[in-house]
């Protein structure tokens, strides 16, 4: 496995369109395994494959259990070419990502959605989710559209973001 490198805000490869996944094959399992290495090395609990540059549609979820508050390889979604089958209810939830470094805000998200998709072998499944799970698979389905979570804020927070952004920048 390998560590990929993660795009960061603003590489204009983040606003890209990511197309549908048509070969299920061993180039596809290699992928994900490397960017489930990433995404635990980089402290995430989702990545879309094009973070690491690849406009596909390939996104990965692993939420830490509640007992524990531990990600565990058992528990890792690998999702590949999502559909929303339905959108219910609202939450706000604070949102981070690993492609916009140490900024968190809360965003209004559905609280429960439901997702059709296929695995890393080309089988079709069904998703259910509420909460956390919920707003992870939109964050992620997002990044396959071209959108990031800080394109969903209001204007004046996404301001302030902006300055933070070049505040960081002026001191690394």
């Amino acid at each position: 496995m390998a560590v990929l490198t993660i795009l960061k805000y603003p590489n204009a490869k983040l606003r890209e369109k990511s197309t549908p996944v048509e070969e299920f094959d061993w180039h596809l399992h290699q992928f994900l395994d490397d960017m489930y290495e990433t995404m635990m090395q980089s402290g995430g609990v989702g990545l879309a494959a094009i973070q690491v540059g690849e406009p596909k549609q390939v996104l990965i979820i692993n939420i830490p259990r509640e007992e524990d508050n531990t990600q565990h390889k058992a528990d890792l979604l690998e999702i590949i070419n999502p559909t929303f089958l339905s959108q219910e209810d609202s939450i706000e939830w604070d949102e981070g990502c690993l492609s916009v470094p140490d900024f968190y805000e809360s965003i209004k998200r559905f609280d429960k959605v439901s997702i059709a998709y296929k695995d890393r072998y080309g089988n079709d499944k069904i998703l259910k989710a509420q909460g956390f799970l919920s707003v992870a698979i939109q964050h992620e389905i997002d990044h396959l559209n071209g959108i990031l979570f800080v394109d969903k804020l209001p204007i004046l927070r996404r301001k302030k973001f902006e300055k933070e952004l070049k505040k960081l920048k002026k001191e690394s």
